[in-house]
């Protein structure tokens, strides 16, 4: 990804201070929002100009992290959480500004040789502790970075069903520390993997089971009952199928019904 203006401003800011920092996160943040506030207050157009500029940040301070050697998740984590305090603090923070801010980190992480795979975690998490700060709620959020995540995927490549597993596994670990509603995450987060792959043609079937898989892994971790997980994931994953087709819910349906990973999985419609 070629760094805009903002992005090389970020690039080159992180790169003067990162090296030998002790908390790699919090200056990451610290850069990350300050500058994209000053950017945006000089845009022409700020609701229009705010995604792009969102995701140059995010990819400058990737850039600057690698270069640096420093650790890509905790960057990664450390800008996204930046950009969104930094769009919140001049404008309002959609849910296309979360999910082209994970696109972006996804992406930039896949370019610089990075690991997709934690990187789509632990940016999930910092994407869904801050969200709540700036007025979004769980499952709009969930739903943004899910969606954000498999498009960064797809981007550069790499593997959409362990991004999406990945991904769940990050919100459910946000809404716990958060103490926010787990399962509404886990929903959400099912649901806008199922939009991302659709939109980028990916096999819906597999992003949706690995989505049941992550859930119940998740649960596990964070002793959240793996039943109800399983459930608000795979119910989830066909809610959004039914926006895309027929053949699609049937897919979805097919891939997320019976028992998955020792746990019986129970469709809802409506979820409640």
């Amino acid at each position: 990804m070629a760094l805009g203006d903002l992005g090389k401003k970020v690039s080159d800011a992180l790169s003067k201070t990162i090296k030998g920092v002790g908390d790699v996160g919090k200056t990451t943040i610290e850069v990350a929002r300050s500058n994209l506030v000053e950017g945006l207050r000089g845009a022409r157009d700020v609701v229009k100009e705010a995604s792009g500029l969102a995701g140059d940040t995010v990819a400058g301070a990737i850039h600057a992290a690698s270069q640096a050697g420093a650790e890509l998740g905790t960057a990664a984590k450390g800008a996204v959480i930046g950009t969104i305090k930094g769009v919140g603090e001049v404008t309002t923070v959609t849910t296309g500004v979360i999910s082209d801010t994970i696109r972006a980190a996804i992406k930039g992480t896949g370019e610089v040789g990075g690991d997709v795979t934690k990187v789509a975690r632990d940016v999930a998490d910092g994407a869904l502790s801050t969200a709540k700060s700036v007025g979004m709620g769980i499952e709009d959020a969930a739903f943004s970075i899910a969606r954000g995540a498999i498009q960064g995927a797809n981007d550069t490549g790499k593997d959409m069903t362990s991004v999406a597993k990945s991904t769940i596994h990050g919100t459910i670990s946000a809404a716990q520390e958060t103490g926010d509603d787990v399962i509404k995450a886990i929903y959400g987060t099912a649901r806008g993997t199922i939009k991302g792959t659709s939109e980028v043609g990916g096999d819906l079937a597999s992003v949706a089971r690995n989505a049941v898989e992550g859930a119940i892994e998740g649960a596990k971790e964070v002793a959240v009952n793996s039943e109800e997980a399983a459930s608000a994931a795979a119910s989830g994953a066909v809610e959004a199928a039914k926006d895309i087709s027929e053949s699609a819910v049937k897919a979805v349906t097919d891939a997320v019904s019976g028992t998955i990973a020792g746990v019986k999985v129970v469709i809802k419609s409506p979820f409640k």
